[in-house]
């Protein structure tokens, strides 16, 4: 028997809409508490306008400045860097990198201890304060700092596009002048490790109903990405065999490593003030870490931090001897060489595919045998 619904009171029609409501939205809740990647990405993922995006084919990635640290006495880094940023489309300028022992006791921050900090730990903060004052002085909007030994991927263009696309998402952008969006003060692209930030101690007590949770929570899923490697390949704190093929762009937790990392005006100006002027805690990218995870608050910094995980950029392990990979940590005793340079994370390495980039050739070796 078929009811017409002219059959069913008007009372009716409205607390059965009522409940229909309340329903969806304890699944809605429900869904996000326990898949909110795939909830943000099947459902309301954002439509970012082509036009928004088109900055990131130019020669800076989108952003108004690409800086490297590096050491002038290390040219074999700068040759590398130099040239594949070259073949992959985009140009850098250099920030010299700083020996620890030429800096005074007079600018060492407040709270270092340089007998218990490493000098060259002290070096790299500099390295990175100068190029985060460079940002400041020369007034740039946004600019992309990367250490001497970074790779990435050959589609790293594509790759930011994806990025830019989750980033906006995570600040509810739509008609932003960047493509990155324009309230965010650090975006994190190259790290050694990343934790999503819902599951520090500092949450644990915290219902995962909160709203504050759920904020955090947020995250754009891209997947499947032909750009990760196989599950068993990815370096990283995520269970990528539960997740392969998978990357997330997220609010930032814990990063480790500051390869690379983008930062606004407005970040670099609260960087320069809270890792110089008033204090610093440690190496330069555990502080920076602890300003994205323990100054989001508005009564403290106000961070606004993202990340990708895994990383859109690595540490390169060049062949040659295995004591140039760092200047900053010493490796390689007994002069081991290795006969093959390495990066973890990236799938078609841009330093490993040097040879067919200068011949102009489409088919890129991977640094991982199962996947082309």
């Amino acid at each position: 028997m078929m009811i017409h619904p002219r059959a069913i009171p008007v009372w009716g029609l409205a607390g059965l809409a009522c409940l229909c409501l309340l329903l969806l939205k304890h699944t809605i809740i429900i869904f996000m508490q326990h898949h909110s990647s795939n909830f943000a990405t099947s459902y309301i993922q954002p439509s970012t306008p082509a036009s928004k995006l088109t900055p990131i084919s130019n020669s800076t990635l989108g952003f108004q400045k690409v800086l490297a640290i590096g050491l002038p006495s290390r040219s074999d880094k700068r040759d590398a860097l130099a040239l594949i940023s070259s073949l992959t489309g985009f140009g850098i300028s250099w920030i010299d990198g700083v020996i620890g022992d030429d800096i005074p006791d007079k600018a060492v921050p407040f709270g270092i201890d340089r007998k218990v900090l490493w000098e060259s730990n002290l070096g790299s903060w500099r390295g990175h304060m100068n190029a985060i004052r460079t940002v400041v002085e020369e007034g740039y909007a946004s600019a992309l700092i990367m250490e001497d030994d970074m790779d990435w991927d050959v589609r790293l263009k594509k790759q930011l596009v994806e990025f830019a696309k989750g980033a906006s998402y995570l600040q509810y952008s739509r008609e932003d002048a960047s493509p990155y969006g324009d309230d965010w003060d650090v975006l994190w692209l190259g790290h050694c490790g990343e934790v999503f930030p819902e599951t520090l101690d500092e949450y644990k007590e915290v219902s995962a109903t909160d709203p504050g949770i759920l904020a955090l929570s947020r995250k754009y899923t891209i997947s499947p990405d032909v750009t990760v490697p196989p599950p068993e390949e990815v370096h990283g704190f995520q269970n990528y065999s539960e997740f392969p093929y998978t990357r997330w762009v997220h609010i930032s937790g814990g990063p480790i490593c500051s390869f690379a990392y983008a930062v606004s005006q407005r970040g670099a100006r609260k960087i320069l003030f809270d890792l110089s002027i008033d204090h610093l805690t440690g190496p330069f990218d555990n502080a920076l870490a602890g300003l994205c995870r323990h100054g989001r608050d508005k009564q403290r910094m106000g961070m606004q931090c993202i990340s990708v995980t895994p990383p859109l950029f690595d540490h390169h392990k060049a062949k040659g001897t295995v004591s140039k990979d760092s200047d900053i940590q010493k490796y390689g005793a007994g002069g081991a060489v290795r006969e093959v340079g390495w990066t973890e994370n990236i799938v078609w390495s841009a330093r490993g595919n040097i040879h067919k980039l200068l011949l102009g050739s489409k088919d890129m070796d991977s640094q991982f045998a199962r996947q082309g």
